[in-house]
């Protein structure tokens, strides 16, 4: 890739280091940078190169780095591992062949212990193992590091006292995966020390010991304890894909649970709505109503009176009417009465002119001042 051809002539221009052909042709004829992986196998680079390298990587440019090969002095390794230690890109770094030693497993131990981001670590070929110090510095790295789930230790020189301080790394270390001790020389006390560590770690699905001088029982039992953690494996990813898929059509009810409860909300507010309205329709027809039903109450309050004072006057009337009937009755009476008494009179006193004559003015008397007189 130019751009990384170009960003290690400029740094090692700033750095006041000779760029190496040998890199430069890779970089170029071999298309030693391409896309995302860095390949630099075969190539002997010096300590000042790494130290190019070291910067150059520290851009995140590549998920892969390979340096199989290229005959690192344990100065150039330091200054190379060193710069990745904040790297967060490089997921996979090949170092087989390049005679690392105690310096080498020392600040591999560091890069462990650091990075959060590699995730495959090829160490074939190199002499990791003959420094028991070195090593269990190496394998403290590896107990903390929780990302990496490929290591290739194979032809390391490792001994059973290293696979004791690596049988301790692996009860604490979670991630790793699949790990590759073929070709060392771990013997039956490593064999023993590694099958007790698999009691506790669960991750491990894959490990490979052959050419170590293990009992093939051991071997044996490695390799069972190892496919019950890959069918353990197998299940929890099973059961994680369901959980997921659980997860999602779980959250798919929601959502739609959800829509619904809001389409449901939105027609309860609008039912409500529409029922205030009708309620104020309503009301405000209640209230005409009642309007008329007083103005009813009042004009039959009015008739009600108007009839009690018809009803009083026609008593009244009526009263009267009686009163006159009576009246008119006493004087039909003395009428009669005053017919009575003349027909007599008028039979003894004989029925001449003269003698009616006096008899009317008897009954007709004229008003003199205030008395009355009768005219004889």
């Amino acid at each position: 890739m130019e751009d990384f051809r170009g960003m290690y002539l400029r740094l090692c221009k700033e750095g006041g280091v000779e760029p190496q052909e040998g890199v430069l042709d890779q970089l170029q004829a071999r298309g030693g940078s391409q896309g995302s992986r860095l390949d630099l196998s075969g190539q002997s680079l010096s300590a000042d190169t790494c130290s190019v390298l070291a910067q150059a990587l520290q851009d995140g440019a590549f998920t892969q780095v390979s340096l199989s090969d290229c005959m690192l002095s344990e100065e150039g390794a330091k200054i190379l591992l060193t710069g990745l230690f904040g790297n967060t890109t490089v997921k996979s770094l090949d170092l087989k062949g390049n005679n690392l030693r105690s310096a080498g497993a020392e600040v591999l131990g560091k890069l462990l212990a650091r990075n959060s981001t590699l995730r495959r670590l090829v160490l074939e070929w190199n002499a990791l193992g003959v420094w028991e110090e070195a090593f269990s510095v190496f394998c403290d790295g590896l107990a903390s590091n929780n990302t990496l789930s490929h290591l290739d230790l194979r032809n390391n020189q490792i001994s059973h006292h290293g696979a004791a301080a690596l049988a301790l790394a692996l009860r604490r270390c979670s991630s790793l995966e699949e790990l590759d001790l073929r070709w060392n020389n771990l013997g039956l006390l490593g064999g023993r020390s590694l099958l007790e560590a698999l009691q506790n770690n669960k991750s491990i699905v894959k490990l490979r010991a052959a050419g170590n001088n293990i009992p093939s029982d051991t071997l044996k039992a490695l390799e069972q304890t190892t496919g019950h953690n890959s069918d353990r494996q197998a299940t929890l990813r099973e059961n994680h894909s369901r959980t997921q898929v659980l997860s999602r059509e779980i959250q798919s009810l929601k959502e739609e649970k959800g829509r619904q409860l809001l389409s449901l909300m939105e027609t309860i507010d609008r039912q409500k709505e529409e029922m205030g309205r009708s309620n104020r329709s309503a009301s405000v027809q209640i209230s005409h109503l009642q309007e008329a039903l007083n103005e009813r109450k009042s004009a039959v309050k009015a008739l009600t009176a108007k009839l009690q004072m018809a009803e009083a006057a026609l008593a009244l009337s009526e009263q009267k009417n009686q009163s006159l009937g009576e009246h008119v009755t006493r004087l039909k009476a003395e009428k009669d009465d005053e017919r009575g008494e003349a027909e007599p009179s008028e039979e003894e006193g004989g029925g001449g002119p003269v003698a009616q004559r006096r008899k009317t003015s008897q009954r007709n008397p004229k008003p003199d001042g205030n008395q009355w007189t009768t005219q004889e």
